[in-house]
């Protein structure tokens, strides 16, 4: 017997009975759906921490004390902070370097007339908000000379802003920052979330010197920040950083650094892994559902065998061939293996959308996961219909025709 008419045969069959076949699908259907969803997921976390880390700032280097062997960011307690000195050695050595600055930060309450907001509060120099790509919106940034003066000046991300000044502008207003009179020049251009989810606009800066002199009391420095000229220079630069603090540090060869210098795609690639490991994790939950849709094809195969034994031997009686009654129950679980894996993927496209949309994350078409999810819920109903078949290709004719 042709393919096409066994397939017209098979369709006939399967109509006979919509709603059951319906369900038998729903398994494949419900793991093709997860898969393609998680892996849409995945692939738009990954997108979403990219673009969180380009927000950093280009080619940024973030130098701290601690061990180099230390997560990113963290410090270890009786490490000495830098000094300004190493700062300005930096600036002379490290011809990689494009940019440095000196950073300290403190988790402090603003007070403007009646309304007041806790915020992290930072000195930092104006090469910071080159390094950061971080423009104003509003007013003017932090100048070298307000740096050289100690002026009692800062900039104020947005959120801050709005909560201090809601409804007029704080351009030339006075805010209280740690019992300081600080006036407010500059209002920051929206950064939005970083890869870490914080607020990066709930945030204030001033002079590095006039934090370190009025806010801090001491002029040691916990942060330096740092951009290479290029970003096929960031490698050098992170060595010759790296070098120059040893010397500094007076850290002999073979020792281990007591500070770290990192960069940004460090934490990308942290992240990354992270994400890639859950989405793997949960499209393998996932794949567990197409199992469950084979070995829901085969138990409602079996049934379609035994349902219509009269009819297959009906059809050896007239001269089919065991080869022909195979090849039907195999198209019969194709058929529904298939469907189920192409309805699955409008599912789980449809839901990574609405997915993306409340979690505020890119919406990424995942080209090789929902053809690889198709054919392996094709595959699976060509597996678990063997069995059935089988047995419909074996039964025996007379037995079949007595069969009531």
């Amino acid at each position: 017997m042709k393919l096409g008419s066994t397939t017209t045969l098979a369709f006939s069959a399967l109509l006979r009975n919509k709603m059951r076949s319906l369900l038998t699908t729903l398994g494949i259907v419900i793991g093709v759906a997860a898969v393609v969803t998680m892996q849409s997921m995945g692939q738009g976390a990954t997108a979403y921490v990219g673009d969180a880390i380009s927000g950093l700032g280009s080619n940024m280097l973030i130098a701290v004390p601690g061990a180099s062997r230390a997560s990113f960011g963290q410090t270890a307690l009786g490490v000495p902070l830098f000094t300004l000195r190493d700062v300005d050695v930096l600036r002379q050595q490290a011809k990689a370097v494009g940019h440095l600055s000196p950073a300290n930060s403190r988790m402090l309450r603003l007070v403007a007339s009646s309304n007041s907001r806790s915020t992290t509060v930072s000195g930092v120099t104006p090469e910071y908000f080159d390094i950061r790509a971080w423009g104003v919106s509003q007013g003017r940034g932090l100048s070298p000379e307000d740096e050289r003066q100690a002026s009692l000046v800062c900039v104020v991300g947005e959120t801050v802003s709005q909560s201090l000044f809601p409804g007029r502008s704080p351009i030339d207003q006075e805010a209280r920052v740690h019992d300081l009179p600080c006036r407010v020049v500059g209002v920051l251009e929206q950064k939005g979330a970083s890869a870490f989810g914080t607020d990066q606009d709930d945030a204030a800066f001033m002079p590095f010197s006039t934090f370190s002199r009025r806010v801090a009391g001491s002029e040691r420095v916990a942060v330096i920040i740092a951009s290479a000229v290029a970003k096929d220079r960031i490698d050098a630069a992170k060595e010759q950083m790296t070098n120059t603090l040893r010397r500094r540090r007076h850290i002999l060869a073979g020792e281990e650094d007591d500070f770290a210098v990192r960069d940004p795609r460090e934490i990308q690639a942290l992240l990354q892994k992270v994400t890639g490991l859950l989405t793997t994790l949960l499209a393998g939950v996932a794949a567990i559902s197409l199992l469950v849709g084979g070995i829901g094809i085969m138990n409602i195969m079996l049934v379609s065998v035994t349902e219509r034994t009269r009819e297959i031997g009906i059809r050896l009686a007239v001269g089919a061939r065991s080869s022909d009654i195979l090849t039907q129950f195999l198209v019969e679980a194709t058929i529904l293996s298939a469907l189920g894996g192409l309805l699955g993927i409008v599912l789980g496209l449809g839901a990574a959308v609405g997915a993306a949309r409340l979690l505020n994350i890119p919406f990424v078409v995942p080209i090789l996961a929902a053809p690889v999810a198709f054919a392996v819920s094709v595959l699976v109903g060509v597996t678990f219909g063997v069995v059935p078949a089988r047995k419909a290709a074996r039964l025996n004719p007379l037995a079949a025709l007595r069969f009531e």
